[in-house]
């Protein structure tokens, strides 16, 4: 390995991710390993590690594996080399801007869920103080 190649264990440290879920993800079409090694072992690249991070922020807010491949292709697309037409290109960030927006509107019922949790367990430490007897 020439050193910016890192094998699916190393990969699966720096996301959190266990291997099978990067395996799954593999197969779903939302992450191809950069390399394989002589031996057949997936190789991953700092920027195979970026994508996997965006899938794993995702996950959390409920969006599904297609509307991951969905951003994914849409900022592909965007980070491409090759230049798009403008309408093309305007398409592509009006996808990321809709996704962004969703995004938003998620973590804000996030927010509310936890408020919400939060309340409920100070509710639950309150009375179990006023239910134990002080010595």
């Amino acid at each position: 390995m020439d050193g910016k190649h890192m094998h699916i264990g190393e990969v699966a440290a720096r996301t959190e991710l266990s291997l099978r879920t990067i395996r799954h993800y593999e197969e779903a079409g939302l992450v191809v390993p950069s390399a394989r090694s002589q031996g057949g072992f997936r190789l991953y690249t700092e920027s195979d590690v970026a994508r996997l991070m965006v899938i794993r922020r995702m996950k959390p807010l409920g969006f599904t594996l297609e509307q991951m491949r969905e951003l994914l292709y849409a900022t592909d697309r965007l980070d491409s080399a090759e230049d798009l037409p403008a309408g093309e290109r305007e398409e592509y960030v009006e996808r990321v801007r809709a996704f962004e927006c969703t995004a938003a509107e998620r973590v804000r019922d996030l927010r509310t869920q936890l408020a919400r949790a939060e309340e409920f367990a100070a509710t639950l430490r309150e009375r179990l103080a006023s239910a134990t007897p002080t010595t």
